[in-house]
């Protein structure tokens, strides 16, 4: 298995806090191709031995979930998010939906393919998060811990997305 993280850092825009990063890694496979490409584009397959995703679900071309996040003194948060899978000739797409009426949510943006014996995974993650602003040590310091959670859930993310997905990826092959 091969991978790459990016983090492309935090900022703060009008609305709030954003955290971005991006994964990709290849996961082998020696299955028919039909198969190979049954598995990408069905993400509730795909994804189901990822550990830190909770409540996945899919409604046509739409896969809905939560991402936990673990807040030190508040415990586990849900970042939900919602995509819409494409398929594409050699694989899918995953295009993020907004998530309205939330104060904290993740777009998860990714492209899957097939190619001869491994199947190649490319996800983008922007974590949105509603702060209220940082007047003070005390809500500077609320900020940093919010941003370091965050980040430290999307490393979580690219530590556990390869493995979860290449168990997935053998139990089907």
């Amino acid at each position: 298995m091969k991978t790459a993280w990016l983090s492309n850092g935090s900022s703060r825009d009008g609305s709030g806090l954003k955290v971005e990063a991006a994964q990709t890694f290849t996961v082998p496979w020696s299955g028919a191709p039909d198969a190979a490409l049954a598995f990408v584009r069905a993400p509730a397959r795909a994804l189901a031995r990822v550990r830190f995703l909770r409540d996945l679900r899919t409604e046509g071309a739409v896969v809905r979930g939560e991402l936990l996040v673990p807040l030190p003194g508040l415990g586990d948060v849900d970042l939900p998010f919602c995509s819409v899978v494409e398929a594409t000739p050699d694989g899918a797409e995953l295009h993020p939906q907004l998530v309205s009426g939330e104060r904290a949510w993740v777009e998860v943006a990714g492209q899957a393919r097939w190619a001869r014996d491994e199947l190649h995974f490319a996800f983008q993650f922007c974590a949105h998060l509603a702060t209220p602003d940082a007047q003070g040590w005390g809500g500077a310091a609320f900020e940093k811990m919010v941003r370091a959670a965050a980040g430290r859930t999307l490393e979580r993310v690219a530590r556990e997305l390869p493995l979860g997905i290449g168990q997935a990826a053998q139990a089907e092959d």
